[in-house]
């Protein structure tokens, strides 16, 4: 969940850190530190908030940049503790001799905090990741990577580590048990991070660190170890474009992501349909005839991608004639697991990192299901556990809020419902051949919708209703998912009560939450349940509630049943999800700038969840 950034080079890295951790700060913002290390011993530095409070306490420490060409730095998502900048990190030992800082979570920390506390240690912050500088320095001999080893054997949870020693000012060494951890490859230089935007503009080669490894970074060496001995392994060159990192124009980095959504389905959809709705894609690892042999599909993920998940589960019953289980996966990992062979599961993860998919994936695995990531990152954790993958291809998302990784994810879910429909003969090649028209007019859809007048109409309702203190969403069939999560932006970035609710059971308890004013936003685009979601919308119109209709354009109906109406392009039903999630994309957006809020990095909340 945190980031982290570490450098050995021949440059003063100061900057360089500080640089890294703005790239990094998606991953948690509530405290940041960094420590420098030269000849004299280190110097660190914390604060509590954003990256700019750590540069006006680092100009108070020292009015001039360090020389100082060995350092690491973090910004932090609390887990364990409050957030203070006794709490931030880097942490060291008792005599400041070793210093880390870690991302992830210490799960037996406890334990080893009272046999230390025991042996003599005076702690002095409330955190996990205290207990590992202590332990390293304990095991201290004069050289990092064997206290490394030795400390790494005491810990259980899922963690990456990165510590120094004052001793060895030009050494970092590192160590990834699940959580994220890549290399980066220059000239007399190396860094180490969370994630490779934090040295994109240095450097676009990288080596990716396996789980149960430690790296030994210097300038002109890195050395990689597993069990067995020292791994090699070659850079890979990474062909991002630095500009992504930037807001290009758009006042956040969230309404520039909502704006690059259909260059983000064209991408994912690129050249793998084919005429006749034929679907090519060869990472699943299952060719047409194990596919048409498929008897279930389960669907594990979290947050957003659940709710894409959600989606899928329409696009593959309908379009595949497929059982399709649609499961929490921090729920999933902790069930009775009934798939085995003959199944086949899909994992979605954005980051490919979070932790819960990640364990839900391997209990599927272990049952003998054929398991799928479904991950926007290349490389990442969910691709190296699973038996095949299926790459969405947004791009970079900065925005805490996912939006653009979101809509990928449904595109990429449609590609795979055609692939199997055909497989299992459900769908003829013409029937296949019309949608996949369909699929592919999308992206264009959804750039003509955000450049219309109905796009800022969406934010011009969002303002109006934004002094609202609870909102109600409803929705049915794909409508209902697409409430979901027009609901859960709204939640995360305005701080709103929400209650999202499948609109044909809100009589059953949500109704009784309306009062004469109350909003509610109800997913009206045409299809074979329009009606009863009409019926529903009287049944809250009856209670005074106002209601924000996401409907069909040319649907004359809908005006009369409705305050205000966002209204979206004309689509099959199944693909209109996407398209309607986009304007209570920009309606939440418009209701927490009007609140004043931060969008791009909402209270409690970070990019990707690496810990349980």
């Amino acid at each position: 969940m945190c980031g982290i950034i570490g450098y050995v080079g021949r440059r003063p890295c100061e900057e360089l850190i500080l640089a890294g951790l703005e790239r990094l700060e998606y991953r948690g913002y509530d405290s940041a530190g960094m420590v420098l290390l030269d000849g004299e011993g280190m110097r660190t530095v914390r604060a509590v908030g954003n990256l700019a409070e750590l540069r006006k306490a680092a100009r108070a420490a020292h009015a001039e940049a360090l020389p100082a060409t060995t350092g690491m730095g973090h910004t932090r998502w609390a887990t364990h503790g409050r957030v203070t900048e006794a709490n931030a990190h880097p942490h060291s030992d008792t005599h400041g001799r070793i210093t880390v800082v870690m991302n992830g979570i210490v799960e037996n920390y406890a334990r080893l905090r009272a046999e230390l506390q025991d042996a003599g240690v005076v702690f002095r912050s409330e955190t996990d990741a205290e207990v590992i500088p202590h332990l390293i320095s304990r095991h201290y001999g004069g050289d990092l990577l064997q206290a490394m080893r030795d400390t790494v054997a005491l810990l259980e949870g899922h963690f990456t580590i990165v510590a120094a020693s004052a001793d060895e000012p030009g050494r970092l060494v590192a160590y990834r048990q699940e959580t994220p951890l890549v290399v980066g490859v220059g000239k007399g230089e190396h860094f180490v991070a969370s994630a490779i935007p934090a040295f994109l503009p240095e450097t676009r080669d990288a080596i990716l660190v396996e789980s149960g490894e430690i790296v030994v970074v210097e300038a002109d060496a890195v050395v990689i170890h597993d069990a067995d001995g020292v791994v090699t392994r070659t850079p890979a060159r990474v062909d991002w474009d630095e500009d992504a990192a930037e807001k290009g124009g758009f006042e956040t980095f969230m309404l520039k992501e909502i704006h690059e959504q259909p260059a983000a389905l064209r991408d994912t959809i690129g050249d793998r349909l084919r005429p006749e709705g034929e679907v090519d894609l060869p990472g699943l690892g299952l060719d047409d005839a194990a596919l048409a042999r498929v008897e279930r599909v389960h669907i594990v993920a979290c947050g957003t991608s659940f709710h894409a998940g959600l989606v899928g589960r329409y696009l593959l019953e309908d379009w595949a004639r497929v059982p399709v289980h649609v499961e929490v996966a921090s729920e999933y990992r902790y069930r009775t697991c009934l798939a085995g062979p003959g199944d086949l599961v899909i994992g979605i993860t954005q980051s490919g990192e979070t932790a819960d998919t990640l364990a839900a994936m391997r209990v599927a695995r272990e049952r003998g299901a054929h398991v799928v990531a479904l991950t926007n990152i290349m490389g990442s954790q969910a691709v190296r556990d699973a038996d095949g993958v299926l790459y969405t291809r947004a791009g970079l998302e900065i925005g805490v809020a996912a939006t653009k990784t979101h809509s990928a994810q449904v595109v990429a879910l449609a590609l795979l419902a055609l692939k199997l429909g055909r497989a299992r003969h459900v769908l003829s090649a013409a029937g296949a051949g019309d949608l996949g028209d369909e699929l592919t007019r999308i992206p264009d859809l959804v750039q003509e919708y955000l450049g219309s007048p109905a796009a800022a109409h969406a934010m011009e309702v969002g303002r109006q209703y934004a002094d609202r203190p609870f909102f109600l969403y409803l929705g049915r069939h794909v409508g209902m998912p697409v409430a979901y999560e027009g609901a859960l932006k709204l939640k995360e970035i305005s701080y709103v009560p929400t209650e999202a609710y499948p609109a044909g059971e809100m009589k059953h308890g949500p109704i009784a939450l309306l009062e004469d004013g109350s909003p509610v936003v109800v997913v009206a685009t045409d299809g074979h349940v329009f009606d009863k979601v009409v019926s529903n919308i009287q049944e809250v119109r009856a209670r005074g509630a106002r209601v924000i209709a996401v409907a069909t354009s040319g649907n004359e109906e809908i005006a009369a049943h409705a305050d205000a109406i966002m209204f979206i392009p004309r689509t099959p039903p199944l693909l209109a999800s996407v398209l309607a999630v986009v304007p209570l994309q920009l309606f939440a957006y418009a209701v927490a700038r009007a609140r004043g809020l931060n969008v791009d990095q909402p209270r409690n909340l970070a990019k990707t969840v690496t810990v349980e």
